[in-house]
Formats: structure tokens, sequence, C-alpha cells
């Protein structure tokens, strides 16, 4: 359980970096690669147990405005319209922006599980 933090992270960076290619042909991949790409950066750092509070928490304070600007009208229809369709091609807008919140809200657990490590690691070396 000790090494948990660190395989978890490993897992991100690589997930994080898969997620910043299939944004490349987004119609805004400058905007959602960069996400991906601080996302995997962070990820990086914890797995060598450097978890910089002040960034993560600007990172994560981002990710969760982004993810209410994009937050879907109805949940249970764009999730019911994804399975209907069975791809992850873009057919709408709003099918966009609704991924884009839950790609918005992964990122903000991912750094918030990091920021925790941080203020642990912070508390008992104070």
């Amino acid at each position: 359980m000790k090494n948990f933090p660190r395989y978890f992270f490993i897992f991100w960076i690589l997930a994080f970096l898969l997620f910043a290619y299939w944004q490349i042909n987004d119609p805004d991949p400058e905007i959602w690669v960069s996400v991906y790409l601080v996302a995997a950066i962070f990820s990086y750092l914890a797995v060598r147990g450097i978890h910089p509070i002040l960034p993560l928490s600007v990172c994560i304070l981002a990710c969760l405005i982004g993810a209410i600007y994009f937050f879907p009208d109805s949940v249970p229809e764009w999730v019911g319209y994804e399975l209907e369709n069975k791809d992850l091609t873009m057919k709408t807008q709003e099918s966009e922006e609704a991924r884009e919140t839950f790609g918005l809200l992964v990122v903000a657990m991912v750094m918030g599980y990091s920021a925790f490590l941080g203020f642990k690691k912070q508390k008992s070396s104070g």
C-alpha cells in the first residue's frame, strides 16, 4: 500500500499523455493538449514525491471553474446520447463540452490527491 501513490500517478502520467495525444485533432487543441500535459507534469512530480501545493491549488481551481462553465445541461441525457452513438467522434458541440467537463473533473481529482499528499507531507514534517 505504501507504493500505491507512485503507481497511481504513473498510471495517470500515461493516461494524461494519451488524452493529450487524442486532443491534437480537437477544434481547440492548444487548450486541451496543454491541460493534459500540465496534468502529466504534475503527476510526474508526484511520482518523485514533489507536491507543489500552491500551483496544484491553482490548477484544481481552474479545472473546477472550467468544469462548471462546460457542465452539460442534462448529464443523464448526455450519457444516454453517448451510449446510443457507441463511438467517440464529436457529433455536437454540446457533447464535446460535456466530455471536456469530465476531463477537467478527472484532472482536478488527480491533482487533488497530489495536493492532499503534499499537505500530509507538509504536516508530518512541520
